[in-house]
């Protein structure tokens, strides 16, 4: 509470400065105090890593990047919305849409699979406890399982309080296990906030000078650097190893080579594999991937045993 409190001039000065200075330097030069207090700002969570890596999501990645474009003259935030609704989109930094219009076509979250997710996580929870006769993978998959449906549940929660405010916040998943491509994975089921940010802030600008490849490659590289600098806040643990960079990397090089050869196959008139086989070899190479290179640099050097005692 006392961290939010102090975030709220800080914000404040967001939006007063890109009310007065054009964007570009000037507004940039003006924002660099709020910058650096958001990359500051999750290390004042030093009781909990959970909570400080949540915190760094939000703060240190999202809210920067939304600035960042502020300062540039694009992106959400924008200094005439009602300072209450300024203070929402940039502090938690969530993708939201006004509320008139937004609700048509939008499933409302089911309370069954929120349930269902509840439950997963409950029995996880339990698993946690003999993590000493689990198999590495297995604790790697269980690890991977409590990620997607904690983040699940954590934003509609965030979802209810801009829904207090008159907003909905679009759908940050889209059952990714059933993900047909590497690109739909990435680009359309998961984690779309991240994919929402990145987009404006790196693959557009890239994409139009140098093509899509380079676009989605860049995208994937500045994710990958971000998911280092997340971990160094859930761990706590300098240098980084690179295995993250690499994973995001090799995942930016095969979504464009994937896409390569959906076009070659398009244009020779070959059938696509069947929906069902193409989302079973989704999964394969996205939990080969996440075993070797995504999940060791979080879990190392203790923090597994500490990650499970704060569940406990």
């Amino acid at each position: 509470m006392e961290l939010l409190q102090d975030s709220i001039p800080k914000v404040s000065v967001v939006a007063a400065s890109s009310s007065l200075l054009r964007p570009g330097l000037p507004r940039l030069v003006a924002l660099l105090p709020v910058l650096a207090f958001l990359a500051a700002a999750p290390l004042a969570f030093t009781s909990s890593a959970s909570v400080r890596g949540t915190a760094a999501f939000f703060f240190a990645w999202l809210c920067m990047f939304k600035v960042g474009l502020l300062a540039a003259g694009r992106g959400p935030l924008d200094p005439a919305l009602p300072l209450l609704t300024f203070l929402f989109t940039a502090l938690l930094s969530v993708k939201l849409r006004g509320a008139v219009g937004a609700s048509k076509g939008k499933a409302p979250v089911s309370i069954v699979s929120c349930a269902v997710k509840v439950a997963v996580v409950a029995a996880i929870l339990r698993l946690y406890q003999f993590r000493d006769r689990l198999h590495l993978y297995m604790r790697l998959a269980l690890y991977g399982v409590h990620m997607y449906c904690f983040l699940d549940l954590l934003l509609p929660c965030i979802a209810a309080v801009g829904g207090a405010l008159g907003m909905e916040m679009e759908p940050q998943f889209d059952r990714p296990y059933l993900a047909s491509s590497l690109r739909d994975f990435w680009g359309r089921r998961w984690n779309l906030m991240v994919s929402a940010i990145l987009r404006p802030s790196v693959y557009e600008p890239v994409r139009a000078h140098a093509g899509v490849a380079a676009g989605v490659l860049a995208s994937f590289a500045v994710s990958g650097l971000m998911h280092e600098a997340m971990i160094f806040y859930f761990t706590l643990q300098w240098p980084p190893t690179g295995e993250t960079s690499a994973f995001f990397l090799l995942h930016g090089t095969c979504c464009v080579a994937e896409g390569w050869c959906a076009r070659r196959w398009t244009a020779w008139g070959w059938p696509s594999p069947p929906r069902a086989v193409a989302t079973v070899m989704v999964v394969v190479f996205v939990t080969i991937t996440s075993f070797w290179l995504f999940f060791p640099p979080l879990f190392s050097g203790g923090i597994e045993e500490k990650i499970q005692e704060e569940w406990a």
